[in-house]
């Protein structure tokens, strides 16, 4: 038999056993809750932090290296040097001509723009049938020509408009120059302190820009041509365009690469389904397309009148209650049931952006599309993309040496 003596032992041995046990459960409970805040402190110092690199991405991605802002000022320079007779472009004759290749290019990235015309260029393979329609602003008009005609393409015609000398484009014709200039807008873009705006990407100076707008001015800007291929500036030719003239768009107006393969795609993404207005007229789940590279009827957009069309929806939409910002969802309403779906391999997209873009993409595709932040010219570009790009920049250039304007280091 036990004694007493031994069972009374063995009695506190299992009260203390208890006691340990509690101590621990109690332990594990304190250091359970410490976890918890340590890891609810650790998501709001992630979240913060990704707010700020957003910020601090969207504010890069606006603001030119120093070397771009050297470029201009020293080509203004050097163009203002120059007689009257040396201001001129070769070749003006073609410029009119409708059986020409007629790009439309609007910038005022100087750099951007050589290496559109360079790369076109480069694959054509009849380049003097090739016309280049550049429209840039006041600010950068000499130094745009400048730098064409230090550095004119082989056989091709360039030609660099200044685009305050479109007298037609003012307030009373356009509504959304009339939207861009009052202090609503304004007001909308950049009332509040950047880095407690939720909508950063708001917060950007060419949303009030017309030129991000000229696109819907085709016909105007060119009235005599019959076709034109809009190009924007961060993009790389890498093969020949000349068959998109050719393509029948089958009484379409504009030939575009759809952009569906992901739901984020489509037009509830971009515009307000919850406005009936946009909700009697459209599908949230019609596929979106890609402005960059896109071949446009000039005579179709003229019979079906889409100047107007345009006009009437931006006169719909002054309070922005339709959609918010940008070209694309505009585009998406004035081209509705007008767009002809290009091949997929005509324009890739995401180089601006995306780091998973594929190698077998990209080297199939006629343009390459940075859109987005990560533009090839800056330093937070995407690495590996960047030499699709600079390899159309010649940086022994002499503008670009006086300006420190050197290759940023690829993948």
């Amino acid at each position: 038999m036990i004694s007493l003596y031994s069972a009374n032992e063995k009695l506190k041995a299992m009260e203390q056993t208890l006691a340990k046990g509690k101590q621990i459960q109690d332990d594990c409970a304190t250091i359970v809750k410490k976890l918890r805040a340590m890891l609810h402190s650790a998501e709001e110092q992630l979240r913060v932090h990704k707010k700020q690199t957003l910020y601090l991405t969207h504010l890069t991605a606006k603001t030119l290296p120093k070397g771009l802002h050297c470029l201009p000022l020293r080509l203004s320079t050097e163009y203002f040097k120059l007689n009257s007779s040396q201001q001129h472009f070769p070749h003006q004759e073609n410029l009119e001509n409708p059986k020409l290749y007629h790009y439309a290019l609007f910038s005022d990235n100087i750099l951007a723009a050589a290496v559109v015309v360079n790369s076109t260029v480069s694959h054509a393979k009849d380049p003097s049938k090739h016309v280049f329609h550049i429209v840039t602003d006041r600010l950068n008009f000499a130094a745009m020509r400048m730098w064409f005609l230090a550095n004119p393409p082989k056989y091709a015609t360039v030609d660099v408009q200044n685009v305050e000398e479109f007298t037609w484009l003012n307030s009373s014709y356009s509504p959304v120059l009339k939207q861009l200039n009052s202090q609503s807008m304004i007001d909308y873009y950049f009332r509040s302190r950047a880095d407690s705006d939720p909508n950063v990407k708001f917060r950007n100076p060419k949303y009030l820009s017309i030129m991000n707008h000229l696109r819907f001015y085709l016909p105007e800007i060119f009235p005599k041509l019959d076709k034109v291929l809009f190009l924007d500036d961060d993009i790389v030719v890498q093969k020949d365009l000349g068959g998109l003239w050719s393509l029948d768009l089958k009484g379409k107006v504009i030939g575009v690469v759809e952009t569906c393969g992901e739901s984020f795609h489509r037009f509830d993404r971009y515009l307000n389904f919850s406005n009936p207005l946009i909700s009697k007229n459209f599908d949230p789940r019609a596929c979106g397309w890609a402005f960059g590279m896109n071949i446009i009827d000039l005579n179709e957009w003229r019979r079906q009148n889409i100047t107007e069309v345009y006009h009437s929806w931006q006169n719909r939409n002054h309070e922005r209650q339709l959609w918010k910002l940008g070209t694309l969802p505009p585009g998406l309403i004035t081209f509705w049931k007008r767009t002809y779906a290009l091949d997929r391999s005509w324009h890739v997209l995401g180089l601006g952006y995306n780091p998973n873009v594929s190698q077998k993409d990209i080297q199939r595709a006629a343009v390459i599309h940075y859109n987005g932040n990560l533009k090839p010219w800056l330093e937070i570009s995407i690495p590996k993309f960047r030499d699709y790009w600079s390899k159309f920049v010649d940086y022994d250039q002499a503008f670009l040496r006086e300006c420190n304007i050197n290759k940023l280091g690829g993948s």
